[in-house]
């Protein structure tokens, strides 16, 4: 039975009010690679009564009133993704579709919808509690750099006038303050919950309410110094075993952020998963959600990353520790698919952000518990990374086995770099789990631009190629690799994107998937790309900030594209390179070229400095499937 929409719903369950509604940005898919929908179920498994108000008209409290006042609180998220990375391109131009909406339609959302739900909440239910949380809301939970304004803005949770924020994976949290409030307290005594941010007066920050306070909203709107170094002090507070509490002024006020929730144990994932999903979206709908069809087959086996790439907000929102299902969870959840009527055999993905650090740990309990790295990969692997691939093989062999199943794919990404540790699974993989194409994430090759990304660099990239080659010729097989990129990232200048176009020539490699980089809330990368500088060095770094600039890195890697030809040329010209216009254009796959490439043109650093900033960023949805990060 899914979770009550509407009242005649909550009706037929006989109730006659709720403790908890949610209200989403995403239609309603009763399936765990959903937020709301998990969190819904995981209150619902604790004995409170939950519905969920799903894409409501933002332009009149009536559709937020649809369940009634709710008995403790409203739960508030944008959705799977921040709701102006979905709603704008990288050149800010509005989309015109939306995968979390029947019939793939734009305009379900409001823009900035954390904002906007709250606000029509309290204008429907003044006095009720409102908890914001999700991608939106936890990236946005400092002052931070928004790229559609291009300014700083202050926490959302001042913006947004709700009562207390929850960021990161939010059970534990959740279900903490929902308890608390049924044994009788209010939500403003609800004040240390591990994982919220609430708002304070500035005297609790001389009190024992913050053990780290942050410069101030005003520190950093002044000086993009202090905005790096805000940032850099509260990257070392991630780590949940050792993370303090942090305050950030704003005003007469402070933004107070507790530490991080406690990762799950396998059990307690396992129960999350064990949850009476109808794995569907609600029978309402008529019309095809893309989301669902791209997840109904696959299978979550585990959430968390610790590869601390620069531009991905993965770890700043699931955590750095990998919290992994147990085998047999992961095979239960298999055969109730294969009994699905729709299920045809194939299983499109097992993984989560990074699909071969499924079972890994830190080996090294005291250590972790103290750990203030952003990355056990980077700049070099961790001592105390555990690397054995042996439970993320037997998963996937076993997987084989099941009836019902006649083939499965490994589509959420790996990190190749760790593959080199895990010899196994890279070849259970290609043999296996490949279905023609391998898409993987260098990002970029310039080992300058790498460094700056938290990526492995060249060396590492063509290694992998070639051991990804050599194990296909031993299998018989064609496969081939699919490299996805970034332009336009902090410290990569139109120089460094004809070398990387020059590197991939000389391997054999043609580009399909080139990602501009946008600034999303929450980032490294984002931090750098505003400021202009690292904040863990200190550092100047050179950024591309004219559209002009960055749509001519993005042309160089899709030389082979006809309508991006005139942009080729018109980059070789601006770097003093047009004898290698017959070499890129009319599909040149020599040697690598071994001149010098000359420093950026004067026109192009003035460009840089001036004009509107586009990009994209690396998706924030649970269930998006792509090359890890």
């Amino acid at each position: 039975m899914f979770l009550p929409t509407t009242t005649a719903e909550m009706h037929q369950r006989g109730w006659d009010e709720l403790d908890v509604i949610f209200v989403s940005g995403d239609a309603y898919i009763d399936h765990p690679a959903f937020g709301v929908p998990l969190l819904a179920r995981w209150l619902e498994k604790h004995g409170f009564r939950v519905g969920i108000i799903a894409q409501p008209d933002w332009r009149c409290k009536e559709s937020f009133m649809a369940l009634g006042q709710p008995r403790l609180f409203f739960a508030v998220s944008a959705g799977a993704m921040d709701s102006m990375v979905a709603h704008y391109t990288p050149a800010r131009k509005l989309r015109r579709d939306d995968a979390y909406t029947p019939g793939n339609r734009h305009g379900a959302r409001p823009n900035r919808a954390t904002i906007i739900y709250t606000s029509r909440l309290k204008e429907a239910y003044r006095d009720v509690p409102v908890v914001i949380g999700g991608i939106e809301a936890s990236l946005r939970r400092f002052a931070h750099y928004d790229f559609w304004e291009d300014k700083l803005r202050r926490s959302v949770l001042f913006d947004a006038k709700a009562d207390l924020l929850i960021y990161g994976m939010a059970e534990r949290p959740l279900l903490e303050i929902a308890e608390r409030m049924r044994m009788g307290q209010s939500l403003a005594e609800v004040r240390d919950v591990r994982g919220t941010c609430r708002v304070a007066g500035k005297a609790e920050l001389s009190g024992h309410g913050a053990s780290l306070a942050l410069p101030s909203f005003e520190e950093v709107v002044a000086d993009k110094k202090d905005f790096a170094e805000a940032f850099r002090l509260a990257s070392l507070e991630q780590n949940p075993h050792c993370g303090r509490t942090i305050a950030q002024p704003c005003g007469d006020r402070l933004l107070v952020c507790t530490p991080p929730a406690l990762p799950l144990s396998e059990a307690e994932l396992d129960a999350v998963y064990a949850l009476p999903f109808e794995k569907a979206p609600h029978p309402f709908y008529r019309e095809p959600i893309p989301a669902w069809e791209q997840i109904k087959t696959s299978i979550t086996s585990h959430r968390g990353c610790f590869g601390g790439c620069a531009f991905c907000a993965i770890a700043m929102h699931q955590g750095k520790t990998i919290q992994s299902r147990s085998e047999g969870s992961v095979l239960k959840e298999i055969d109730a698919l294969t009994r699905k009527s729709w299920f045809k055999g194939s299983i499109s993905d097992i993984g989560g952000p990074t699909a071969n650090m499924y079972g890994l740990s830190c080996a090294n309990p005291d250590a972790m518990r103290a750990c203030r790295r952003e990355s056990c990969l980077f700049p070099q692997l961790c001592k105390n990374l555990a690397t054995s691939d042996k439970r993320a093989v037997g998963l996937l062999r076993q997987v084989l086995g099941r009836n019902g199943v006649k083939h499965v794919a490994v589509s959420s990404g790996v990190r190749y770099d760790l593959m080199e540790k895990q010899p196994d699974y890279f070849r259970q993989l290609i043999g296996h789990h490949v279905s023609g194409l391998l898409k993987i994430a260098p990002e970029h090759l310039a080992e300058h631009v790498t460094s700056l990304m938290r990526k492995p660099g060249r060396k590492y990239f063509e290694g992998f190629l070639k051991r990804f080659r050599d194990e296909n010729i031993r299998l018989g097989k064609r496969q081939h690799v699919v490299p996805y990129l970034i332009s336009g990232h902090p410290g990569c200048t139109l120089a460094d994107m004809l070398e990387l176009a020059l590197t991939l020539k000389k391997l054999g490699l043609n580009v399909e998937q080139v990602q501009d980089f946008t600034p999303t809330p929450g980032t490294l990368s984002s931090c750098m790309f505003y400021t202009g500088i690292d904040p863990e060095s200190g550092k100047a770094v050179y950024v591309a900030r004219s559209d002009r600039e960055k749509g001519l890195q993005k042309a160089l890697l899709l030389w082979h594209l006809p309508d991006e030809r005139r942009k080729v040329v018109e980059a070789l010209k601006a770097l003093g390179r047009e004898d290698l216009t017959g070499m890129l254009l009319a599909g040149w796959s020599g040697g690598a070229d071994k001149r010098p490439v000359k420093p950026i043109s004067k026109q192009l650093q003035a460009d840089s400095q001036k004009g509107k900033k586009t990009g994209t960023q690396r998706c924030s949805g649970v269930h998006t499937k792509k090359p890890a990060e």
